[in-house]
């Protein structure tokens, strides 16, 4: 019964002191790039910019006009 105390404590030491946790590598992100507004001249992030004839928008409504 002693030895199963010692080496219950030794494991609790072990997890909480030394182990290290685990880390979940995030994913690489990728640099937004800025991009202006044909028509007004805003800047919008490339993801969320309207590209139509190989021109970026900042709206439908720039896009439209």
């Amino acid at each position: 019964m002693q030895w199963l105390l010692i080496l219950a404590l030794i494991v609790g030491i072990y997890y909480f002191f030394i182990r290290k946790p685990h880390r979940k590598e995030s994913p690489k992100k990728q640099e937004e790039i800025m991009v202006e507004c044909e028509k007004c001249g805003i800047y919008v992030s490339s993801k969320e910019a309207i590209i139509q004839s190989g021109k970026y928008y900042c709206s439908k409504e720039c896009c439209l006009k």
